[in-house]
């Protein structure tokens, strides 16, 4: 059977095709002037001080919770306990054990699918240092109670904003709500840049941790007078001075370029995936087989997702069987309960008794694509492969 309706599709057009090959022109491809160019542009279409590319979401987790461990004016140390909803990707908790620090799971509303600020509060204890919040699905957490709650009970605000560029709550981008906020532009995303992530952040220190951890922990890319360690004036000396345990996880100048392309596209690709996000409502939020995510602030729509219900409860396979032969991709929730994945063996995790929200999403969700540009036909299709179940 032939896709009919996937999961992505290309935001590119010739300007993209242009960028790239004008950096094949260039003979620069590493990190260079295209992506400086990129992240002061992000940093200001989202309202933020400060962004700092990598080559992945992934990595700007991982640099975003790093930097913080390592800024002195952050209390934030191994051991010490980061609260995490129980519904995201891998790469969301993964950072937090190789840190040294330990995922505290908490349950997620299964309306919005994001973490629960009323568990969030219940489970904080006097070793939480940390609210690590995912927007999922294009979804904004309740941020405004969890930046709440982080300030009342001096704790740090993070966001993992990687499925979610482009949403806002309150009139302000989700992603920019506490300390740091990630994003990725990875082929599927609402932009795409090939392999590519940001780190936000307004906090001074943890901008140019940020930059330092990215490439080696070294002080090149600092400026003169810089937070993290003193410059000696000595270009020779001051190239290769090693201050942070950093990484490699630079993006490439081909990225950069194409990032600066789709940014200008973004209200535009975020406007047609609201438009589909509409149709999408007024087909499947009356039904009484399937739950759909509720909106919070206002959505960039990642994908249409479906908890199973009534007479498609504990029927997933089928639902998935008879979306497959309509042609439809469809994939879980994210990565379902994460908790009940086989490498929570190898994670330092405390994690509830019970998490009843995330694993109706485990066992009973499911989601599809949304696109840029109109899918009427594709969602009447979606309702028909349901209908047919």
């Amino acid at each position: 059977m032939s896709i009919r309706y996937p999961l992505a599709t290309t935001t590119w057009d010739d300007a993209e095709y242009g960028a790239l090959q004008d950096v094949i022109a260039s003979g620069r491809f590493t990190m260079g002037p295209q992506v400086r160019a990129f992240e002061e542009e992000f940093a200001a279409a989202l309202g933020a001080k400060h962004a700092v590319m990598v080559n992945s979401g992934s990595s700007a987790n991982l640099i975003a919770l790093a930097a913080a461990v390592v800024n002195p004016g952050v209390d934030l140390n191994p051991g010490d306990e980061v609260i995490v909803p129980a519904v995201s990707w891998a790469t969301t908790y993964y950072p937090v054990h190789q840190l040294g620090l330990t995922l505290r799971f908490v349950d997620v509303d299964l309306d919005t699918l994001n973490m629960d600020p009323e568990l969030v509060a219940a489970a904080i204890t006097p070793k939480t240092k940390a609210i690590l919040a995912v927007n999922l699905l294009g979804n904004p957490a309740d941020l405004v109670r969890l930046s709440d709650l982080a300030s009342d009970n001096g704790l740090i605000l993070l966001e993992d904003n990687c499925e979610s560029l482009g949403a806002t709550l309150d009139g302000r981008s989700a992603g920019t709500f506490g300390l740091a906020g990630t994003y990725s532009s990875f082929f599927s995303h609402h932009i795409s840049t090939m392999e590519g992530g940001l780190v936000t952040t307004d906090d001074e220190y943890t901008y140019q941790a940020a930059v330092s951890l990215r490439a080696h922990g070294w002080t090149r890319e600092l400026p003169a007078e810089n937070l993290i360690h003193p410059k000696t004036g000595d270009l020779f000396d001051d190239l290769f001075r090693f201050v942070l345990p950093g990484y490699n996880v630079r993006p490439l100048e081909m990225s950069g370029a194409l990032g600066r392309h789709q940014l200008a596209k973004l209200p535009e690709l975020v406007a047609g995936r609201r438009a589909n996000a509409a149709r999408f409502v007024e087909i499947f939020g009356g039904r009484s087989d399937v739950r759909i995510q509720r909106e919070n602030g206002a959505s960039s729509w990642f994908g249409f997702s479906f908890i199973l219900e009534g007479r498609l409860s504990g029927r997933r396979a089928d639902v998935v069987k008879a979306l497959g032969e309509a042609g439809i991709e469809s994939r879980p929730i994210v990565a379902g309960n994460f908790a009940r994945n086989p490498v929570m063996g190898h994670l330092r995790a405390e994690v509830p008794e019970s998490l009843p929200a995330a694993d109706r999403i485990h066992v009973d969700g499911l989601f599809v694509g949304n696109h840029h540009y109109p899918i009427p036909g594709e969602l009447e299709l979606l309702a028909t492969a349901i209908d047919g179940v």
